[in-house]
């Protein structure tokens, strides 16, 4: 987990996951390291964990300064960092 440093050949800002994919929130362990662990944007807040391990639906996509992919959820509430979703 952390910033991603992207080099001159890379894309930055290119989602894993477009619009109308569903995909599995991360496990209740996995989303409280991401919690702890994580200083920068858009940090987890205690409602989130609630949404462990649950599947959901992709409704808006928008990229950070630098890379970073934050995903908008049709049910789960907040900001969801590509590290904290999987394929369902």
């Amino acid at each position: 987990m952390g910033h991603r440093a992207f080099g001159a050949a890379e894309m930055p800002y290119e989602e894993k996951y477009p619009v109308g994919t569903v995909v599995r929130i991360a496990s209740l362990d996995r989303l409280r390291a991401f919690k702890q662990q994580w200083k920068f944007h858009h940090p987890l807040d205690g409602e989130q964990l609630k949404f462990a391990g649950t599947p959901d639906k992709v409704c808006g996509v928008s990229f950070y300064h630098g890379g970073d992919v934050v995903y908008h959820l049709e049910d789960a509430p907040g900001n969801w960092h590509e590290d904290l979703l999987d394929p369902a």
